[in-house]
């Protein structure tokens, strides 16, 4: 319980205010990771640390709290052990790590932080020794035992074939003059070696890993007498030239190296900064349709989207990836960096074939597919990566093709294939001009979009924008999913197939034989004139039977009474545009005779007053009419409602009654005379 409410206590403090978790000055955040484990390790004594180690490898980290919860590196599974925190010992007898290492010098310090290779190769030089043992204040970045014999053989055997040269000047990049601890490993910075004064190249990470020279930092701090030893989990080697110079010499960028000259970014790619390329070989441009592939090389702004779209804005090693990241890139977008035991993913993909090559301005991934942002797309193109396929075969079908490939500023209207379930039309005149107005003549942004806004389509049509709560729709049709913004036209994912208005709602009514009572009420009504005028209606049209269902004798009555009849017509019209797509699960729209009417939305069948709609959304350029089967009561007439309010009159006389008659005899008598009445009133 203790331990729970000390996490508790950590996990708000940094919520709160990183820098306040402890007095002092703020820890970094490989200093809080190290917090944590001591903390989910202080059960098995003072200064014992939980340690993941990935399951099937030597590969051990200390844990963050959602590592700890996920149990998993990389996606790969991992078991916990307790080990003595960096810079104590276990004491024999007793519990946990209770002593502090003893001082010693560098040299003597590498062994026992596991570093016994670095220690025979420094016996090997004949000044370094001595430097280690000596006076002064050193750092030095201590390859594992691991990271020596995993070096390649040649490699290996040129430094230890010239070793007062090769092997010594190996060894002293590895140092800093100076003692350096991890709260002063900042993220970016280089360090300057002992060798030639060459730059390491330090990147601290928010998960609390630490990187040199793209080599993970095992256990830090490790203080010595005359100095400090950080291990780390590579044997690091001098960088010398910028990202652009290895892009120019290396034979499987050729293609990368004419695209950033004709694009400009190669005096970026040399400059001072911090990138990471995710940069596209040979291979990965050969997979890309020529054409495509040609359209945007020949497009400066195109092929600039494309290239920025493969540089991050910081420089991320691989080392520090041990989950999924969303990374920015120069272009705006946001890739999925993630990883699969040792396998870099973008995307979810494996496609980085070549991982951390270093360079003075940041580091490279070689990456075997190229990643065209939506911004260097066609509308076809776009819509190939959509749910929307089937539209693009009509429109392509219909001769629009020309339209959706080219250099118009266009906004793609593309109905979801699940709209055409049951079928696609007939390419004939009416689909073609239906499908011109499905391309709006402006290229357009969703979150721009406002309410009552038209926009006008290839086909002539002028479509009005109707803003809901929870969806954005033109016309009937309601936008499904997000945006995909290409080079010149945008691609909205619609719902449904759009009908624009076709006249008045007068016109719609008297142009369908199935609304000839309705349109002979309206018109004896005296509101002709109101659904012919420019407007914002939402119509409940009762069909011809929904007027023959009702009663004989209550039809005649109400159709010749003017007064009541534009009452009740009334009622059937609401004051705003609201179409299927924006009812959500209720809405209470005010109709024009002044009451609500309660339109929802299930399963998608939308119902008013809990009737349903025979067919929605036939649209009108004032309004839009919904089909209903039976005529709507407002609540005043609706009989049940009335029945409900003389019962309730007739309950609260009966009540008295009774009251009446335990006061008196004679009031048991005049019981059956409140009774009769209560019957009369409900009937």
């Amino acid at each position: 319980m203790a331990l729970f409410v000390q996490l508790l206590a950590l996990a708000l403090a940094l919520a709160l205010d990183p820098a306040a978790t402890l007095a002092g000055p703020a820890k970094s955040p490989y200093q809080l990771v190290l917090q944590h484990s001591r903390l989910r390790g202080r059960q098995h004594g003072p200064n014992v640390c939980a340690v993941q180690k990935v399951i099937g490898t030597n590969k051990k980290y200390f844990t963050n709290c959602k590592q700890w919860y996920q149990r998993k590196i990389c996606g790969k599974s991992t078991v916990i052990s307790y080990e003595c925190c960096p810079g104590y010992e276990k004491v024999p007898g007793e519990k946990g790590c209770p002593a502090a290492l003893p001082l010693s010098n560098l040299y003597e310090t590498l062994g026992v932080v596991g570093s016994t290779t670095t220690q025979l190769y420094t016996d090997r030089t004949e000044k370094l020794r001595p430097e280690m043992e000596g006076p002064g204040s050193f750092t030095i970045f201590a390859p594992s035992n691991e990271a020596w014999a995993s070096l390649p053989a040649e490699v290996l055997d040129s430094l230890v074939s010239n070793v007062n040269i090769e092997l010594l000047n190996a060894l002293r990049y590895h140092m800093v003059g100076r003692r350096v601890l991890t709260d002063e490993l900042k993220h970016g910075m280089t360090l300057t070696s002992m060798y030639q004064n060459s730059d390491i190249q330090i990147h601290h990470y928010p998960n609390g890993i630490v990187t040199v020279n793209c080599a993970r930092l095992l256990k830090a701090d490790h203080h010595a007498t005359n100095g400090v030893v950080h291990l780390i989990d590579k044997v690091i080697s001098t960088v010398t030239n910028n990202i652009q110079q290895i892009i120019e010499i290396e034979d499987t960028f050729e293609t990368l190296r004419a695209a950033v000259a004709a694009s400009g970014l190669n005096t970026m790619l040399e400059g001072n900064g911090q990138y990471t390329l995710l940069a596209p070989t040979n291979e990965a441009f050969e997979k890309i349709p020529s054409e495509t592939l040609n359209r945007i090389l020949g497009d400066p702004e195109a092929l600039r989207d494309l290239l920025n779209n493969h540089i991050l804005k910081s420089a991320m090693c691989a080392e520090a990836i041990v989950a999924g990241l969303s990374l920015e890139t120069l272009e705006g977008t946001t890739l999925e960096v993630g990883c699969s035991g040792d396998m870099l993913t973008i995307n979810g993909k494996a496609i980085i074939s070549n991982k951390d090559i270093l360079a003075t301005n940041g580091v490279i991934h070689y990456i075997d597919e190229l990643l065209i942002p939506d911004s260097a797309k066609t509308l076809f193109e776009l819509a190939a990566e959509s749910d929307v396929s089937t539209a693009i075969d009509l429109f392509r079908q219909a001769g629009l093709g020309t339209h959706l490939s080219g250099s118009e500023r266009l906004t793609l209207l593309a109905p979801l294939n699940s709209v055409f379930k049951d079928g696609t039309p007939p390419i004939d005149a009416h689909t073609r001009n239906l499908l011109r107005n499905h391309i709006i003549k402006d290229q357009l942004a969703s979150k721009y979009l406002y309410h009552g806004q038209t926009l006008e389509t290839l086909g002539g049509k002028k479509l009005r924008v109707f803003v809901y709560r929870n969806s954005l729709c033109i016309e009937n049709s309601c936008i499904a999913a997000h945006d995909k913004r290409g080079r010149y036209g945008t691609l909205f994912t619609m719902d449904r197939v759009l009908t624009p208005p076709m006249g008045t709602v007068m016109d719609v009514l008297k142009g369908d034989n199935r609304f000839s009572m309705l349109v002979a009420a309206i018109q004896s009504a005296g509101l002709t004139e109101t659904l012919n005028r420019e407007g914002v209606y939402t119509v409940f049209a009762p069909t011809n039977e929904a007027f023959r269902a009702l009663p004989p004798r209550e039809r005649s009555r109400l159709l010749g009474d003017a007064k009541e009849l534009a009452n009740i017509l009334k009622y059937h019209v609401g004051d705003e545009i609201l179409v299927s797509g924006g009812i959500g699960a209720l809405v209470r729209l005010k109709s024009l005779q002044g009451d609500k009417l309660e339109v929802s939305l299930k399963n998608n069948v939308v119902s008013v007053n809990k009737e349903p709609v025979a067919e929605p959304d036939i649209m009108a350029t004032n309004g839009v009419v919904h089909v209903i089967t039976n005529v709507l009561q407002p609540p005043a007439n609706r009989p049940q409602e009335r029945g409900d309010e003389l019962a309730d009159s007739a309950l609260e006389i009966f009540k008295q009654a009774s009251a009446f008659s335990r006061a008196s005899q004679r009031s048991v008598r005049l019981a059956p005379v409140y009774q009769r009445l209560l019957e009369r009133m409900k009937h």
